[in-house]
């Protein structure tokens, strides 16, 4: 968490007081920005951060919305870490859905995060995995959502939402065309991420902050609750109505939540 900055203001006065050599520079130089790093979730892609990265570059922070491999837990944060030692200075990790404990792992590996921010997102202990966390609590209507497992060379399956049912289990409060465009973009995940066990997780050392809506079908809100709750999340925010994509129908409110834990 970065300090407060006090500026030094020097302010020389016309009755004859002499200000000392060098005083003048002495001002504390300002901290850099925090570069902010979006990570998308299971059956999103890049795109899905455009509002929220139309009104943070408004402010002048530098953006890059990461394309997450949704290959695997330990890889994909792997990827993801590599980006990270790649910034100068500071970052703000952000990660939606599946994307959480991606971050939550990538920040281990990386010395520059300083802060997490969790979008209706797992954010697991070590021990734990995604549908784990979805399964301890009521609420998920993802599985008979899902289409018919797609074969991989390798032995595994990938996971897709069935289109038209898409809309409504991922993104009920945006508009029609735009859920049934998100529908035939969406990026597949690979089923053995979802049940990978998690290492140990970064929202223990590094402090968090987390926003869900309380009309989520994927990852049930008091599962988010819980995982806010337990990693003691700075700020939480809880938007009534809103679907699993907030940061798509909500993305004012989570630049703001980004925004906030940017100056911390």
């Amino acid at each position: 968490m970065l300090p407060n900055i006090l500026r030094l203001t020097v302010i020389s006065c016309a009755i004859g007081f002499a200000v000392p050599q060098g005083l003048a520079s002495a001002a504390v130089p300002a901290a850099p920005r925090p570069t902010i790093v979006l990570v998308h979730g299971a059956f999103a892609e890049s795109a899905s951060w455009n509002g929220v990265v139309d009104e943070l570059a408004e402010d002048g922070y530098a953006v890059i919305a990461a394309a997450n491999p949704l290959r695997g837990v330990a890889s994909d944060a792997a990827a993801v870490a590599a980006l990270l030692k790649t910034i100068k200075g500071p970052v703000v990790l952000v990660g939606h859905s599946y994307g959480g404990a991606v971050i939550s792992a990538a920040a281990t590996a990386a010395d520059n995060v300083r802060a997490l921010v969790f979008v209706a997102a797992f954010a697991p202990d070590a021990g734990e995995s995604c549908l784990a966390l979805t399964a301890r609590f009521p609420g998920s209507t993802l599985p008979p959502a899902l289409a018919a497992p797609v074969p991989l060379a390798d032995g595994g399956e990938d996971l897709y939402i069935q289109p038209d049912k898409f809309p409504q289990q991922f993104a009920a409060d945006v508009p029609a065309a735009q859920g049934q465009a998100m529908a035939a973009t969406q990026r597949p995940i690979k089923a053995s991420a979802l049940a990978e066990i998690a290492g140990a997780p970064a929202w223990k050392t590094i402090p968090s902050w987390a926003i869900y809506g309380t009309a989520d079908l994927n990852i049930p809100p008091a599962a988010m609750d819980f995982m806010a709750q337990r990693a003691h999340a700075k700020r939480t925010v809880v938007i009534d109505g809103a679907s699993h994509v907030v940061m798509v129908s909500h993305p004012h409110e989570v630049a703001a939540l980004i925004r906030d834990a940017a100056k911390r």
